[in-house]
């Protein structure tokens, strides 16, 4: 199968890729260079208009709108690949151990699964920051730790379905330790399943970080966040609409890309 027939055949695979592409692109990029400091104020440019200096006009602090974007979508990329390696890690350990080994650790982790499940994951994220406050790394472990019950369970599926299949059977008469069997024998049929969980979590970290941040208890100045700004844009949503427009774009992109690669994975699956 060619390139073209590819795409042709899984469009929103590739058309979420393409938009996620973009976007880490540009989340990388403001990691390491910006048009200018994104904290940087300039009174005199306060609220202006789009101009060859600043492509995306200036906040309400004379701040580049544009190099706050990028920076933005960089805080917002390092928050969620925190919250989904953390949730993947120790989601994919507990799924595994839970799906292979079934019995009591099974019911008394899959209990306890549900009980936080069952909980609102923005209540808990409150709980998380106003026990360990607010920041970066604080809401990066919060939603990571959120994120850990919904990784374990899809694991479990995978695990149960898979431990009793001819060839993790062959490998249990050949000798092999369970560890292997888990990690080297399993683990590597479940990518795909995997591949599929992790654009999904990037979704939904992506707007959990938002969130927080938009109702103030995120990530805190002098940082950048795309949540953030939109809360600030919202005053000013009729002065300087593009504020509100450029910022909210970023955030819809990244989740558009994210939500339609997963689906693209989902169905290749």
């Amino acid at each position: 199968m060619n390139i073209k027939s590819f795409i042709l055949k899984n469009k929103r695979l590739a058309i979420g890729g393409s938009i996620t592409a973009i976007m880490v692109i540009l989340a990388v990029t403001g990691l390491f260079f910006t048009p200018y400091d994104p904290n940087a104020m300039d009174i005199s440019a306060k609220l202006s208009g789009i101009s060859p200096r600043h492509i995306m006009g200036c906040d309400n602090f004379g701040r580049d709108i544009f190099s706050r974007v990028l920076a933005g979508l960089s805080t917002t990329m390092v928050v969620a690949v925190g919250t989904v390696f953390i949730g993947i890690v120790f989601g994919t350990l507990i799924g595994a151990f839970t799906g292979y080994y079934g019995g009591y650790l099974d019911e008394i982790m899959m209990r306890f699964n549900d009980a936080v499940l069952a909980f609102p994951s923005l209540l808990l994220a409150l709980v998380f920051i106003s026990v360990m406050g607010s920041g970066k790394l604080n809401v990066t472990i919060a939603l990571g730790i959120l994120f850990i019950p919904s990784y374990a369970r899809i694991m479990r599926g995978e695990f149960l379905k898979c431990r009793n299949l001819d060839y993790v059977m062959s490998a249990r008469l050949m000798g092999a330790s369970d560890m292997r069997i888990m990690f080297v024998h399993i683990l590597p049929n479940t990518v795909r399943v995997m591949l599929s969980t992790i654009a999904i979590g990037f979704n939904n970290a992506v707007l959990a970080e938002a969130g927080m941040s938009y109702l103030g208890i995120g990530v805190q100045p002098p940082d950048a966040s795309l949540g953030r700004m939109l809360s600030e844009a919202q005053s000013y949503l009729f002065v300087r609409p593009g504020y509100a427009v450029c910022t909210g774009m970023a955030i819809v992109l990244l989740i558009l890309g994210f939500s339609m690669l997963s689906e693209g994975l989902e169905k290749n699956a």
